[in-house]
């Protein structure tokens, strides 16, 4: 078995071992959650919701067809919580933690694989590098757990609320979006301590372990990366814009700011107007909301955290390498760049083959929901709307995740877990070995525009 293993590493790529991996793991976590031992009822919930709840806690996503806090018993939730976190750190994270703690070397395969998955852009200090994005987790994962729990102890005393503040912090900084409310964190909209918590937690581990290590050892912000400078002005600009379009919008709401105060408006605009980028939490129902704000979430989640996060989407960086590559072209051409530094355009290229990707996934899950789902077109947004959530791994839902026929759950569940390994890593995996052209073809011009 050993050899056969062994063999199998050679012959595979490291993304084809990271999704192979994935999906092993995805597996495990679906025969554990269809025990009847994971059910409060004693009765399996059935290999299908199970391997979609597996599929989401390991992908981080937070689509949930059952309630996991009264359909799954304490056992159940553990295992999603597990999941969650080496879905969110990397497999190969906790891996090079027992290859150094049994004293084991890490090869240059494990780097490399180490490297896809943390998107890292060297394969040099991936160990140590590992070894911070553990700290960093189990830290911030730590201090929550503890302010949490002070919150919640005197509504439901110290061992619960010590448990409900452990999993909602692996929940948050990994970007997963599962909650043990049925109606998710809305009980607490207007909970300043509960909101900044699980803000923080959500938003630090969206930046990425690359950004959050380069900010704690250089301390500069002109020593910081290219990388890490256009993710933190990237990840506040999103921020700002939306919590003022959501707070503009949906104070002509009743449904949903018309019963709120002031001060709870702003705290669930604050809230709702960033979870949107990968988190899937919400203090205020997603249905109820403006058709106009529902389709800017859409927009937010399908630009998602940054590389190498817990969050999931085209990615922040993305994003604006997009935007300048854009602004450039408008000013006649030349070399794109940010911040005094040049951006390569093998970089550009492959924000658009990401981007591109991604719409074609995007398009085509709403196109098969609309079809399994038997939806009419005055529920196209609801469609859009799961469909985009799913696929860049946020976890809100307008609605139509409880409602999803057995096709629609195994299409939602493929499609979360695309999302979280990503459009090229896919097709990396999935690629032959790179042929290079021999042949060198005469220039020419296609009309754009």
């Amino acid at each position: 078995m050993e050899l056969f293993i062994n063999k199998l590493k050679k012959k595979m790529s490291p993304p084809q071992l990271i999704m192979l991996v994935f999906f092993t793991l995805i597996l495990i976590g679906a025969a554990l959650l269809a025990l009847p031992h994971s059910s409060s009822t004693g009765s399996s919930v059935g290999l299908l919701d199970a391997l979609f709840t597996a599929t989401s806690a390991i992908c981080v996503n937070g689509l949930v067809v059952l309630d996991t806090g009264s359909v799954f018993s304490t056992f159940g939730q553990v295992i999603i919580m597990m999941l969650i976190q080496i879905g969110g750190l990397g497999f190969m994270t906790f891996g090079v933690m027992v290859a150094i703690v049994l004293g084991k070397r890490i090869g240059l395969k494990q780097r490399l694989i180490i490297q896809q998955t943390t998107y890292s852009t060297s394969a040099q200090g991936l160990v140590k590098l590992s070894m911070y994005m553990v700290l960093i987790a189990f830290a911030f994962e730590a201090l929550a757990t503890i302010v949490l729990t002070l919150r919640w102890q005197s509504d439901f005393g110290w061992g619960q609320a010590a448990y409900y503040a452990l999993f909602h912090s692996v929940s948050a900084f990994n970007n997963a979006g599962f909650a043990l409310w049925s109606d998710s964190l809305t009980p607490f909209v207007g909970d300043p301590i509960v909101n900044i918590t699980i803000v923080l937690l959500f938003i630090i581990g969206g930046l990425g372990y690359i950004v959050i290590v380069d900010v704690f050892q250089k301390r500069s912000w002109k020593k910081l990366s290219l990388h890490s400078k256009v993710v933190l002005v990237g990840t506040g600009t999103l921020s700002l814009l939306g919590f003022l379009f959501i707070y503009f919008m949906e104070s002509w709401n009743p449904s949903t700011f018309g019963q709120l105060s002031g001060s709870e408006q702003v705290l669930a605009a604050f809230f709702q107007g960033i979870t949107p980028r990968s988190s899937g939490f919400n203090t205020i129902d997603i249905g109820s909301m403006l058709a106009a704000s529902q389709f800017f979430i859409i927009i937010l989640m399908f630009i998602g955290a940054a590389s190498g996060g817990t969050g999931g989407g085209i990615k922040i960086n993305t994003l604006v390498v997009l935007i300048l590559a854009t602004i450039q072209t408008f000013r006649g051409g030349g070399q794109i760049h940010a911040f005094k530094r040049k951006i390569a355009g093998e970089t550009v290229m492959r924000a658009l083959a990401v981007v591109m990707s991604s719409l074609v996934v995007v398009l085509g899950v709403s196109l098969l929901l609309t079809i399994s789902e038997g939806m009419l077109e005055e529920h196209f947004l609801e469609v859009l709307f799961e469909a985009t959530s799913a696929f860049s791994t946020t976890g809100l839902s307008m609605g139509l995740t409880s409602e999803l026929s057995p096709v629609g759950k195994f299409i939602v569940t493929i499609t979360m877990f695309a999302g979280r390994l990503g459009p090229l890593t896919l097709a990396y995996a999935l690629a032959q070995k790179k042929r290079s052209s021999k042949i060198g073809y005469a220039e020419d011009h296609i009309l754009i525009g």
